[in-house]
């Protein structure tokens, strides 16, 4: 038995289902992997001692090298003098001080540990600020676990759902017929749609100005989810280049390269309202991951960090593409580069895309059939030259099993 079957044979006793969650890598394929050992860079190993070119980056969090040392060490710096306390620590300030000074849509930061605890946060803030109840919400959008918005409803009931109304995104007269409703507190979008199972679409730039005019006249807060953007798109903010800011974003995943932490951005007219939330955690206010934070940041800041994972997502997308066309596969690369996804044309079952991830496995880069991947600045021009070898075998193992 594999190290990995012994684990998942006892986490079967221990944990229901033996794994839950985006994690659980029953959801993902035969051959997944479900527990790893360690990580360097742009690469990971399981449990059986198996390497991996990592193209999905822990499903986002790490956005500047596993293990990256100058994060680390300033992880480990606060953590010596302590993480989790009576109170914050100044690094609480500092982190915050660093978010309004790079992001022009922020007079002020909250901070909590997981995206889900952000959009939440967020809808908080917004419906403190309106009066109001309803929240309008792209179909397919995925905004976290919370009963609110997770994607499966076992455990769910009605009334948790009953205040999201659902548009098309880059659909604006989907929008502003949903928001005819009324009592409308806020409208959240992606920067991009990223639904999973899907082709990736970037969002209109008459589709983003077009939601921040209607909430505007509804008097509703703009929400933009950053959590799974954030960090990769544009420091800023992912909707700077359309000119349009939101009144309150929602940050996590790449924040503190694989530290837990997540954040709630806002402009000076919710300050008010923000705070007269009741919302906090045991282990919200904790140093560490602020510290991590903190240096990812100012790494991405100063070594031009969108820029670089642009660089290797270019790299990656036109090699797939020459590889695709020399094994006779027609694709569809869609999303940005540093956030792509690959699938076959025509394929709707994705049963080739889950035939090819599954070739890409075995010869050791670990990407998804499904589910969008993510680049970082850690994927340097040999890290993806070592990939592209290894995904253009799965190519050719592909083409001959057709």
């Amino acid at each position: 038995m594999s190290m990995d079957a012994e684990l998942r044979a006892r986490a079967a006793k221990v944990i229901p289902g033996g794994m839950y969650g985006h994690l659980n890598a029953v959801l993902h394929g035969e051959t997944y992997p479900q527990f790893f050992v360690r990580a360097e860079g742009a690469r990971q190993w399981d449990a059986d001692g198996r390497e991996f070119i990592d193209l999905m980056c822990s499903w986002g969090p790490m956005i500047v090298g596993h293990r990256n040392p100058v994060v680390e060490e300033a992880a480990a710096a606060q953590q010596a003098r302590g993480d989790c306390l009576n109170g914050p620590g100044p690094i609480m300030v500092e982190l915050a001080e660093l978010l309004v000074e790079s992001i022009p849509a922020a007079d002020w930061a909250m901070f909590s540990k997981n995206g889900t605890d952000a959009t939440t946060q967020a809808l908080m803030v917004a419906r403190a600020a309106t009066g109001r109840t309803k929240v309008l919400v792209a179909h397919g959008a995925y905004h976290g676990a919370d009963p609110w918005c997770t994607p499966g409803l076992s455990g769910v009931t009605p009334n948790q759902r009953a205040d999201n109304v659902e548009f098309t995104y880059n659909d604006l007269a989907s929008a502003e017929a949903a928001a005819e409703v009324g009592d409308v507190a806020a409208i959240l979008v992606t920067p991009f749609k990223h639904d999973s199972f899907e082709d990736q679409a970037f969002a209109e730039a008459e589709f983003a100005r077009g939601v921040r005019a209607l909430a505007d006249r509804l008097g509703a807060a703009l929400v933009i989810d950053e959590v799974r953007a954030g960090w990769r798109l544009d420091l800023r903010g992912s909707w700077e280049g359309f000119g349009v800011r939101p009144d309150l974003s929602a940050w996590s995943k790449a924040m503190a390269n694989g530290h837990p932490i997540a954040a709630v951005t806002g402009v000076d007219a919710l300050r008010g309202p923000a705070q007269t939330l009741y919302s906090t955690g045991s282990f919200w206010f904790s140093a560490s991951a602020m510290a991590a934070a903190k240096a990812t940041i100012e790494i991405l800041r100063d070594t031009g960090g969108v820029a670089l994972m642009e660089r290797a997502g270019d790299r990656l997308r036109a090699g797939l593409a020459a590889q695709a066309a020399s094994h006779c596969f027609v694709i569809n690369q869609t999303g940005p580069v540093q956030i792509p996804w690959l699938s076959f044309e025509g394929d709707e079952t994705l049963a080739r895309g889950v035939a090819w991830a599954a070739a890409c496995l075995a010869e050791g880069v670990y990407l998804h059939p499904w589910h969008n991947w993510f680049l970082s600045t850690a994927h340097t021009d040999d890290e993806i030259d070592q990939a592209l070898q290894r995904t253009d075998a799965a190519f050719a193992k592909l083409r001959s099993a057709s």
